[in-house]
């Protein structure tokens, strides 16, 4: 749903008399912004039926998967973790019936079929380039991408679009094969390719590269997507919503404000490793004060991830 941030009043001076006199008024008037909502959300084992390696998700969890992207009102959602396409179609068919239509779809399968990325959108998807046979070499060994990239252009409105790239990005779940931080590392040196080819086509590309990296900021994964000088991606960091604002800036507030994603039941441990991150053409229309973390009652029974929100304007800046 595209959502109206400014209004504005007809003068109650008296009634126009005249086409012309309507159209002066009007033309004077700010133009009405509109913008849009886009969220990812990692719904951990979003499986409609069982594997050789995972269960499906339980009733309960879907319920509440469903119930916490319907808190949330994306145009367009991200989607980490899920199943086989009926396992999508069933996602997308609960939120129709609970208000939320989001026609548009597109699936990638990755070298790991059990679980996958999408992408869910209100908004027609004009280009799909999905990302499935991306590999490397590592200590003499070739390994693939286990979840591929999800990459497609959306057109939002007649004068606006922009292009969305989905990840998730190795565990640090050890594996024999070689190292976890290693893996992840180079998987997140093929997603900054992507990137990277994205602005060697339009310098200017509204882009936002969205989704589980399974690391923090300061790890050199994630520090790889992110990238350095003209092309940094920004951070946009949701955080928590609180009752009210903090009345002046303070940093050190700031950065204290709740942004974690993610419980590890391993460490006990909450950190952020989902991300939304813009192109600097993208930042020029991110409304900061309506991104957030969503935090819920019970939010575990959905997933061990919370979803994330950020909000645009639907106009180049």
């Amino acid at each position: 749903m595209i959502h109206s941030r400014y209004s504005c009043r007809a003068s109650r001076t008296g009634p126009l008399r005249t086409a012309s006199a309507v159209a002066l008024v009007l033309a004077s008037l700010p133009l009405v912004a509109e913008t849009f909502r886009v969220a990812t959300y990692n719904v951990e084992n979003y499986l409609d039926g069982p594997t050789q390696t995972r269960s499906a998700k339980s009733p309960a969890a879907r319920a509440k998967v469903r119930d916490s992207i319907l808190a949330l009102k994306p145009d367009i959602i991200a989607l980490q973790e899920v199943g086989a396409p009926s396992a999508l179609r069933e996602l997308r068919d609960s939120l129709k019936n609970g208000g939320l239509d989001l026609p548009q779809w597109e699936l990638v399968s990755g070298h790991d079929t059990n679980v996958h990325v999408a992408v869910l959108s209100r908004f027609p998807i004009t280009a799909r380039r999905p990302r499935t046979n991306d590999n490397f070499l590592l200590g003499g060994r070739r390994f693939q991408v286990s979840r591929g990239f999800g990459e497609v252009d959306i057109q939002v409105s007649t004068n606006y679009s922009f292009t969305l790239i989905t990840a998730h990005l190795k565990s640090k779940r050890p594996v024999p094969q070689a190292d976890e931080s290693e893996l992840r590392l180079q998987e997140a040196k093929l997603l900054r390719e992507e990137i990277d080819a994205r602005f060697t086509a339009n310098p200017n590309a509204n882009l936002i590269v969205l989704g589980d990296f399974n690391d923090t900021k300061d790890s050199a994964s994630t520090k790889v997507v992110i990238g350095k000088g003209r092309h940094k991606l920004v951070d946009t960091r949701p955080a928590e919503r609180n009752a009210g604002e903090i009345p002046n800036y303070d940093a050190a507030a700031e950065s204290r404000k709740v942004t974690w994603t993610h419980y590890y039941p391993k460490e006990d441990s909450y950190s952020r490793i989902d991300y939304i991150l813009l192109s600097p053409g993208m930042a020029r229309e991110w409304i900061s004060h309506e991104t957030y973390v969503l935090a819920q009652p019970n939010w575990g029974v959905a997933s061990d991830h919370r979803p994330l929100l950020a909000t645009f304007e639907a106009e180049d800046r």
